[in-house]
């Protein structure tokens, strides 16, 4: 069953792929998927987006640096704590995860189209059981703070260089291959480690 899930999980994996290339001449995958998690905690604080991304706190800060350049974010002092820097999207962020969504619901619905009243029904009542249940296990099995062992090599917003943090505390994007039927690679996917158990996944939410 497992195998089985493994393999057709490409050809939804490839919808994901292809609606997040879209948006691949604004920002790179690292800084979306930041994006997407300041939407999720709109004034999110540097450290704990290094912790949600699995990076270092350094790397962190110049991949928001090239988002605030980007226009995609918006920093301002914390609520609570003047000293500290939060995370806001900007309207132009929004309207590029609107229309990635849009994008990736228009694929999914032309597939959605050609199945069986039945088969759509049973996918959707699967799928809910399937992420409750993973939602809890990765609860369980969270791991700890990030080591920045993570950062995603090939990337631009790497690790390296030195950035100025946008806090006063001190204190992964891998490529998985998806074989076909063949038995041949089809289609590199991006894929991204945990998450810590207090917080949602980013890729459910986009």
């Amino acid at each position: 069953m497992a195998a089985a899930l493994d393999a057709t999980a490409a050809a939804l994996l490839g919808i994901w792929e292809s609606a997040r290339e879209g948006t691949a001449n604004r920002v790179s995958g690292a800084q979306l998927r930041a994006v997407m998690v300041v939407e999720q905690s709109d004034g999110i604080n540097l450290r704990r987006l290094a912790t949600r991304l699995d990076m270092l706190l350094s790397s962190a800060s110049r991949l928001c640096d090239r988002l605030v350049a980007a226009g995609m974010l918006e920093r301002e002092p914390g609520r609570f704590d003047r000293r500290e820097i939060s995370l806001h999207l900007t309207p132009e962020a929004r309207r590029l995860l609107a229309e990635l969504r849009a994008d990736r619901q228009a694929q999914l619905a032309a597939v959605l189209a050609g199945m069986s009243p039945e088969g759509r029904d049973a996918l959707l009542r699967g799928m809910r059981e399937f992420d409750e249940i993973a939602r809890r296990q990765q609860a369980q099995n969270a791991p700890g703070e990030s080591t920045g062992q993570g950062d995603w090599p090939g990337d631009p917003d790497r690790p390296g260089g030195r950035s100025g943090d946008w806090s006063v505390d001190s204190g992964p994007q891998t490529r998985a291959v998806w074989a076909g039927s063949s038995g041949n690679p089809e289609r590199s996917v991006s894929t991204t480690r945990e998450w810590p158990a207090s917080d949602p996944p980013v890729a459910r939410t986009a």
